[in-house]
């Protein structure tokens, strides 16, 4: 679905991807993982075609072969943080719809920006400003708009950014819907724990380069020490994968 081939990338002279090959097939739920300037926004940018930095292909096509139209209809970006503007909440989940719309929306773009308004659980926010709604409800309609766009793949960045325990919860377990749904869903993640509970693969990253891949399996303390510095306890309640630093 999206494959990544020695991707390299550097801001002003310090590379910060180092030659990273990744390939993520079609419904897979990946957590991209690991610390502060490990490189794993910078990797998810590439895979959005946001920052250019070759060897990206999509369904087995060069990422930059694709028009913008093209490339929205099967994938959507949601970044760490979006601005909030004048614009209503359903107007703006309503952007999401351009690859498809014409001069004005079709009924069934109408029915879609309300599908996933309720699917996010923010129906009630619809005719709000997005400067007048909180942070966490902000990034909420960031996914919203990303779910309009109907894409094959999600690429999200901290998607649980500014939400509380129960709103970070009801996003995971969206995605995971998604997934099962079909989608491919590649996100960048801070909280270990959450990523542990959803997700079905792990990518961890540091200094620019991937150090582990996989499923449940390569977790160890090893591991965790290696890529955050830290020492950790491995557990697990009620059948969930728990990591507790020590």
């Amino acid at each position: 679905m999206i494959k990544g081939e020695n991707l390299r990338f550097s801001y002003g002279g310090r590379e910060v991807l180092k030659g990273i090959g990744l390939e993520i097939g079609k419904s897979e739920f990946v957590a991209i993982l690991g610390p502060n300037g490990a490189g794993k926004s910078t990797l998810l940018r590439c895979l959005a075609g946001i920052l250019r930095c070759g060897g990206v292909f999509i369904k087995g096509r060069p990422l930059h072969d694709y028009s913008q139209r093209e490339l929205s209809r099967i994938l959507a970006y949601v970044p760490q943080r979006t601005e909030p503007g004048f614009l209503t909440v359903f107007d703006t989940v309503l952007l999401g719809r351009r690859p498809y719309m014409g001069l004005t929306p079709s009924e069934k773009d109408l029915r879609i920006v309300r599908e996933a308004l309720k699917r996010l659980g923010i129906e009630e926010l619809a005719l709000k400003r997005t400067n007048e709604i909180s942070g966490g409800e902000l990034q909420k309609v960031s996914i919203a708009r990303a779910l309009a766009q109907e894409p094959e793949v999600l690429l999200m960045d901290e998607p649980t950014n500014n939400l509380d325990l129960r709103s970070q919860l009801e996003v995971m377990r969206l995605v995971r819907e998604l997934s099962r749904e079909g989608k491919t869903v590649v996100m960048v993640m801070h909280d270990v724990n959450l990523a542990l509970r959803f997700a079905k693969r792990f990518v961890f990253m540091r200094n620019g380069r991937i150090v582990a891949d996989g499923g449940l399996e390569v977790l160890s303390d090893e591991l965790f020490e290696e890529v955050y510095g830290v020492k950790v306890e491995m557990g697990e309640i009620r059948g969930v994968p728990v990591i507790v630093p020590l």
